[in-house]
């Protein structure tokens, strides 16, 4: 393993000490801040929000720019993947034309000592498969930070306000992604500790803009298992040997999730495996990621059905199913 994903699983392990006093459904009041956003009352429709559709058939090029946002004197830069034109494969083209269409946007929020680059292997899939990706930079968590662990549960107030602002790209004149962002159909995900600020986005701090989840390795400490608001169909990913988030502890966070749900489950793999490291086990949570966003954001029933048998190939993977 690298000494980059080395470094991310050690700043994982602070967090967790930091937030020992924090109780498993609320965080505590007198050592961290409370969400920004009070928490909706829970939405009585049972089902995802996005109708019927079909996604892409064909992949698409990749091209990539950075967006300097602020939010109230947090520095947020922003890299922003997107469908771009031309022949799809090779690197991210730096500011190429985005391809046409209107493409669904996910919000992707990164580990402890993480950038958004280190999961390029996994984004660049995402977008070349229809999705625009754009991944901030937290000011306290991320690498070369001053790691204040606790300013994680700040992030899904970062999260939303960076959304805010990628979104106003679709009506903004003369922005190379005007008229090319779905702007209703939208998911967050994130890993590690990106993976608890995907959840906050879904419980205290719920973004109702928000139509699915993606959890890599997440936990719900400090943010809760109160899911609140209209059902957003979720997806969590977790190796059942990670030594950093034990599999039990993601696992509970997912058995709380009152909506359509899947568990993908790596017998072998660690915090970061199939992330950042065995291509075997990328190709399986990418294209199970892919399928999964591909059904909750352009409504695309064959990608659901390709959902348990595409998981579970290879023996590399268990896929719990309750889409």
């Amino acid at each position: 393993m690298s000494r980059r994903v080395t470094a991310t699983l050690l700043a994982t392990t602070l967090l967790m000490a930091g937030l020992v006093g924090c109780s498993s459904d609320a965080p505590e009041t007198e050592s961290a801040p409370a969400p920004a956003t009070p928490p909706p009352a829970a939405s009585a429709t049972p089902t995802p929000q996005v109708p019927a559709g079909t996604a892409p058939e064909t992949a698409f090029a990749v091209g990539v720019r950075q967006l300097k946002l602020n939010r109230d004197g947090r520095a947020l830069p922003v890299t922003l993947w997107y469908p771009a034109a031309g022949k799809a494969g090779g690197a991210a083209k730096r500011s190429a034309t985005a391809a046409q269409g209107r493409f669904p946007v996910v919000m992707f929020s990164h580990g402890l000592t993480g950038h958004p680059d280190d999961y390029a292997p996994l984004l660049t899939r995402w977008v070349a498969a229809g999705f625009v990706v754009a991944a901030p930079i937290f000011p306290h968590t991320s690498r070369g930070s001053d790691g204040k662990l606790v300013d994680v549960l700040n992030q899904p107030a970062d999260v939303s306000y960076a959304l805010t602002q990628v979104l106003n790209l679709d009506a903004k004149a003369g922005d190379g992604l005007r008229g090319r962002l779905a702007t209703d159909r939208v998911a967050a995900a994130g890993h590690s500790a990106g993976g608890v600020t995907t959840i906050g986005l879904f419980t205290g701090a719920r973004d109702e803009r928000l139509d699915a989840g993606v959890v890599f390795a997440g936990t719900a400490v400090g943010v809760g298992t109160a899911f609140a608001g209209a059902a957003a169909p979720q997806l969590f990913v977790h190796g059942e040997l990670d030594e950093v988030v034990d599999y039990a502890a993601g696992k509970a966070v997912y058995d709380k999730v009152p909506w359509p749900k899947a568990l993908l489950s790596l017998p072998k793999g660690d915090h970061g495996r199939g992330l950042l490291g065995d291509v075997k086990t990328l190709r399986v949570v990418s294209d199970t990621s892919i399928d999964f966003l591909r059904w909750s954001l352009y409504g695309d029933a064959a990608a659901k059905e390709r959902l348990s048998t595409g998981a579970e190939r290879g023996d590399l993977a268990t896929f719990d199913d309750h889409l």
